[in-house]
């Protein structure tokens, strides 16, 4: 790649993944340029640092990061602590991008919005791999500028799209034009969103441990808020998690609930099940899980598994149907790649629709592929990977492996729950769920 010698490398996302990238590109010799959307290093865990993760700090922090931190006289938290999504940021993202080396390379407030190969589009083969890659970015300066670069990596996670609320993967009829009466997919009800809650009628849509989650802290604000009503709709029958709240008729369950439709009312939302059932609410809460922006690549050559939209190779490893986090496998840069040479995509968004992601395998993903871009393929193929040995692996829509077992929810089917009762959350991309918004 001649022609691109000389070129940084962009990083898509500036979440612990891809300021680990950055980190492994500086510490080979190589030079990053990082776009992250979002105000600041981990915008998107900024939505959710209310949440706590149910890793230790070991599992959450990259070493390629640590030695460039620990040259600046950081000190790492302690190993066995969980930090909650806050903690994360504070602690050990804002100080990582603050670096020099980091925080030059660094541009926010600048939102990709699509990468191509300079001078042809998808349709182009000869020469192709020689040929340097544009990224086009929006500025928070408000002007759209084209970036060329020798490679990307796209860690931008999955966190600014959620899966609708209707069935067959479509939005629900009317979705579109209730999104005020729709609430972000972690709110901090008992917190910063108190208000938005409290008193009100709140349907929880969805199953997993994000919405565990939600609806555990509904129930607590219930507790000091008698008015509030909480429902829960889901597609499928109900399971032993969050059986007392339901049994004691602190949540009220509605199974087999597929959403067909919306209806934004003045005083609230009707909503309609295909079989023609509704609920009446003021504010719902999408707890189904998220996917992946693929438009900003569609000039690019990807090679996607068909069910969940990850690299095809690694598809049928990830599938949730099939594999939990505890069984995917150490994995890099030959699984990562794609027809587009030295491009790939690492995080959360690697695994498509699939919410098996654990960070540890984010940031094994990233130093095999700096690794492989450098030239040091030994090295790249070499992958390891040690997990949490607790932790909640079955998941269903909106979940993240990532996410804190609480005893409260904590099932005899879960394969992997944890022995100790903490908080019950989802972390997004960026933490060891999901991310997005080039978070």
């Amino acid at each position: 790649m001649d022609s691109a010698k000389n070129l940084p490398l962009a990083v898509i996302g500036a979440g612990p993944v891809g300021l680990a990238a950055a980190a492994h590109l500086i510490e080979r010799g190589l030079e990053p340029l990082i776009f992250e959307a979002g105000p600041s290093a981990g915008a998107a865990i900024e939505q959710w640092r209310h949440i706590r993760l149910f890793s230790p700090w070991r599992f959450n922090i990259d070493a390629a990061a640590v030695r460039l931190l620990e040259a600046d006289g950081w000190k790492s938290p302690r190993p066995t602590a969980l930090p909650s999504g806050g903690e994360l940021v504070d602690n050990y993202l804002a100080p990582l991008a603050a670096l020099p080396a980091i925080s030059s390379q660094l541009q926010t407030g600048a939102r990709v919005i699509a990468v191509t190969r300079a001078g042809m589009d998808k349709t182009h083969t000869r020469n192709r791999d020689t040929i340097p890659f544009v990224v086009r970015v929006e500025h928070e300066d408000g002007e759209t500028r084209d970036h060329t670069v020798a490679g990307v990596i796209d860690a931008s996670g999955t966190w600014s799209i959620r899966n609708p609320l209707g069935t067959s993967g479509l939005p629900a009829i009317g979705e579109d034009s209730a999104t005020d009466r729709i609430s972000s997919p972690l709110p901090d009800v008992t917190g910063r969103d108190r208000a938005s809650f409290a008193g009100r009628r709140v349907l929880a849509v969805g199953a997993g441990h994000s919405a565990a989650n939600t609806l555990i802290s509904l129930a607590d604000l219930a507790k000091e808020e008698p008015d509030t009503r909480i429902l829960w709709a889901v597609r499928g029958q109900l399971g032993a998690r969050l059986r007392r709240l339901v049994e004691a008729g602190t949540i009220e369950l509605h199974t087999g609930f597929g959403i067909a439709s919306l209806k934004a009312l003045d005083s609230g939302v009707t909503v309609r099940a295909v079989d023609g059932r509704t609920l009446d609410a003021d504010v719902v809460v999408p707890c189904t899980g998220f996917r992946p922006d693929l438009d900003i690549l569609r000039e690019l050559r990807l090679d996607l598994d068909p069910a969940v939209e990850a690299p095809r190779e690694l598809g049928p490893l990830i599938d949730p149907e099939f594999h939990s986090c505890g069984t995917v496998p150490p994995h890099g840069a030959r699984l990562l790649a794609h027809p587009d040479q030295d491009f790939y995509i690492v995080g959360m968004k690697s695994y498509g629709r699939a919410p098996t992601f654990l960070l540890a395998t984010g940031y094994e993903q990233v130093r095999s592929v700096v690794a492989a871009r450098s030239g040091d393929r030994e090295a790249a193929d070499t992958v390891q990977l040690e997990l949490p040995e607790t932790g909640v692996c079955s998941s269903d829509a909106g979940t993240s492996c990532d996410v804190p077992a609480a005893a409260a929810v904590a099932t005899e089917s879960s394969c992997c729950a944890a022995p100790e009762p903490v908080l019950v959350g989802f972390p997004t991309g960026l933490s060891h769920g999901r991310s997005g918004g080039n978070n």
